[in-house]
C-alpha cells in the first residue's frame, strides 16, 4: 500500500511539474484595441482596431468578426469598417489570431447608437369608451374589428374578447392560477399568449379561445409582449432585446437591441405592430416608444402624459399598459393595468 502511494505521489508531481514548466501555453500573447478612445459609435460612423502583438510574435493570419458576422481586414493586424445598416446595441468585436500551429481569440464590446435623438410626439383624445377596471391588461390586439384581451396575475389571468365600444365581454377563458398570462399577439387564425415567469407561452384557437398546445422560451427568461408583422413574431422580455420569432415554431431566432442617440433602453412592456413599425409601452413610464425593427432604433416616444388622470382613481389602478390598432380603419387604441377606459387617440407629430 505504502508503495502505491509513494508512486502515486511522484506521479502526480512529475505532471505538475511539466505542466509547470510551460506556463507560456497559458498566456494571451494579444489583445485588441480601438482607435477611437471609447467604445461607443453612432450609426454610420467607422470603427477601426488593431491588434496589439506583446511578444512580436509572426502572426500567420486572423480573421475579425462583429458578433457572427465576418469584417473585412485591412491587415493581419488591423481592420475598418462602417457601422452603417448594422443593427443598433451591444456587439462583440472578436478577432482570431493565428501563429505557430495554434490559435487565440480575443474580444472586446462595442455599442453601436442610432446616429439621432428620438423625436417627440403628443397626443389627442378621439373617443372614450368603457372598460373592466379588474383587467390587468398585459396584452391588447385586434382582429376584425374585435378586441382581444390578456389580464396577468397569478389567479386572476384570463384570455378574452370583448366588444370595444360597450366593454362587455363576450368570451372569456380562465388561465390556471400557477401562471400570470402576459402579452399577445394573432397569427394563422391562432392567438398566442404569453406567461411572465414560467417560460412558457400557450397557443389558442381563435374562434373558440379552446387551448392547442404551447412552446417553452429558449434565450430569454421571461414573458412580456408580443406583436407581428403578418410573417414574424416579435417579443420583448424586460431586457433590451426584443427577440424575432419563427412563426411556426416559435423559437427565437434572433434579437434587436432598442438603442437611443445615447443608450440602450429596456423594460420594454406590451407591443403592437403599427404600418410597420413596433409600438411599445415602456413599463411604468407614461409613453409609447416607437421602434424601428430592423435595427432596434427607437425613433420616436409618444408622450401620453395625463392620460391616467382621467380614468377612475381607485386603489388597485396601476401604469399605462396595452396598445390596440385597427388595420381596417386606422385607429389607435390604449388603455392601462385596471384601468375603466378605454381610449382612441391620435398622435400629434
Amino acid at each position: 500500500m505504502k508503495k502505491r502511494n509513494l508512486l502515486a505521489l511522484i506521479t502526480l508531481n512529475l505532471l505538475l511539474f511539466s505542466c509547470g514548466s510551460n506556463p507560456d501555453k497559458k498566456k494571451n500573447y494579444f489583445s485588441l484595441s480601438l482607435a477611437q478612445k471609447n467604445s461607443k459609435f453612432k450609426a454610420g460612423e467607422t470603427i477601426k482596431g488593431s491588434i496589439t502583438n506583446k511578444k512580436n510574435i509572426q502572426i500567420d493570419s486572423t480573421s475579425f468578426f462583429l458578433g457572427d458576422t465576418k469584417i473585412e481586414s485591412t491587415s493581419n493586424t488591423s481592420f475598418s469598417f462602417k457601422t452603417t445598416d448594422r443593427k443598433l446595441g451591444n456587439h462583440q468585436l472578436k478577432a482570431t489570431v493565428y501563429f505557430e500551429g495554434t490559435q487565440q481569440s480575443i474580444t472586446k464590446n462595442v455599442i453601436i447608437l442610432n446616429k439621432t435623438a428620438p423625436k417627440l410626439y403628443s397626443y389627442e383624445i378621439v373617443a372614450t369608451y368603457p372598460h373592466d377596471k379588474n383587467a390587468f391588461v398585459q396584452g391588447l390586439e385586434f382582429y376584425n374589428d374585435t378586441l382581444y384581451e390578456s389580464t396577468g396575475r397569478y389567479g386572476s389571468s384570463s384570455l378574452r374578447k370583448i366588444a370595444y365600444t360597450t366593454g362587455e365581454i363576450l368570451a372569456k377563458k380562465d388561465i390556471s392560477k400557477e401562471y400570470f398570462a402576459e402579452g399577445i399577439t394573432i397569427l394563422n387564425n391562432k392567438i398566442i399568449q404569453l406567461t411572465w415567469k414560467k417560460r412558457v407561452g400557450f397557443i389558442y384557437d381563435l374562434a373558440t379561445l379552446e387551448k392547442k398546445g404551447d412552446f417553452g422560451y429558449n434565450q430569454s427568461k421571461e414573458g412580456w409582449g408580443l406583436c407581428n408583422d403578418g410573417t414574424r413574431i416579435y417579443k420583448s422580455d424586460g431586457t433590451e432585446k426584443i427577440w424575432i420569432l419563427d412563426p411556426e415554431t416559435l423559437a427565437e431566432k434572433e434579437y434587436i437591441e432598442v438603442t437611443t442617440n445615447k443608450s440602450v433602453k429596456s423594460k420594454f412592456n406590451e407591443l403592437e405592430w403599427i404600418e410597420g413599425k413596433i409600438y411599445a409601452n415602456t413599463w411604468q413610464k407614461d409613453g409609447i416608444a416607437v421602434i424601428n425593427p430592423s435595427n432596434g432604433a427607437l425613433e420616436a416616444v409618444i408622450d401620453l402624459s395625463g392620460l391616467r388622470a382621467k380614468v377612475s382613481q381607485h386603489p388597485e389602478l396601476d401604469v399605462l399598459n396595452g396598445i390596440a390598432y385597427n388595420k381596417k380603419t386606422k385607429q389607435l387604441f390604449v388603455t392601462g393595468k385596471n384601468w375603466d377606459k378605454l381610449f382612441e387617440i391620435k398622435i400629434l407629430k
